[in-house]
């Protein structure tokens, strides 16, 4: 069994031949819409998996990869750092990946559009998993994962870029009850037709949204190896 892994741009492709694992994106049209308390209740709601989490964090122009904080050093050694997440007090959202249950959490900040440098490493750490979660839009211009789910909620306005460009690769939605819709200009033909899940905060990841989980994933069982090629 295999799932692949590609690149837009300059054709570069990574291939991920793998046995025996499980590959979750979860996505997010903006911040604070419950893309990391999703990936903390899958973690809790599927412990036997191991799970090795992964969150993806893009800053703008001035804030350091290194420690997410404003600065003069954008240069091209500080374009990307990755850290492994040791606290599990719960207070940073790695450290309450720990708290569900996740075997290893990383945090990976990288400046706005240069997530494809950092990609090498994500990828040998994710070889290094027995299954893995990675929260994150812009990570699907690279791989391809196994499921890919992504959370609305209608009552926040913005909508990034990378989560309407890759809305037709969601194979499920997970949507925020809302008595009022504040998009605009937002189509969501690209879902029709999609497994919808309707939640009500603080309750991000229902029994049927596990269940769903489960079910795709059941083709294999929760343990493995993944084996990560020709990237770069």
């Amino acid at each position: 069994m295999s799932a692949r892994a590609s690149s837009q741009g300059a054709g570069k492709r990574a291939r991920a031949t793998r046995s025996y694992m499980a590959i979750i994106v979860i996505g997010g049209h903006s911040r604070s819409v419950g893309k990391t308390s999703v990936v903390a209740g899958l973690i809790a709601a599927m412990p036997a998996h191991n799970w090795t989490a992964f969150k993806i964090t893009q800053y703008g122009h001035g804030i350091c990869s290194r420690s997410g904080e404003a600065c003069d050093c954008a240069a091209a050694d500080h374009s990307w750092a990755i850290s492994e997440e040791k606290d599990r007090s719960g207070e940073s959202d790695t450290s309450r990946f720990l708290v569900a249950g996740a075997t290893r959490a990383w945090w990976v900040r990288t400046e706005q559009g240069r997530l494809a440098e950092a990609m090498p490493t994500i990828l040998r750490r994710l070889r290094e998993s027995e299954n893995a979660i990675l929260e994150s839009n812009s990570l699907l211009k690279f791989l391809r994962p196994d499921l890919y789910i992504t959370v609305l909620d209608p009552a926040t306005a913005d909508f990034k870029k990378s989560a309407q460009e890759f809305l037709d690769r969601a194979d499920a939605v997970i949507v925020h009850e809302a008595a009022q819709i504040v998009w605009q200009g937002i189509s969501l033909k690209p879902v029709a037709g999609r497994l919808v899940f309707y939640i009500h905060p603080p309750e991000y990841v229902t029994p049927e949204i596990t269940q769903f989980v489960k079910s795709k994933l059941s083709y294999f069982p929760p343990m493995g190896i993944g084996n990560f090629e020709n990237f770069g």
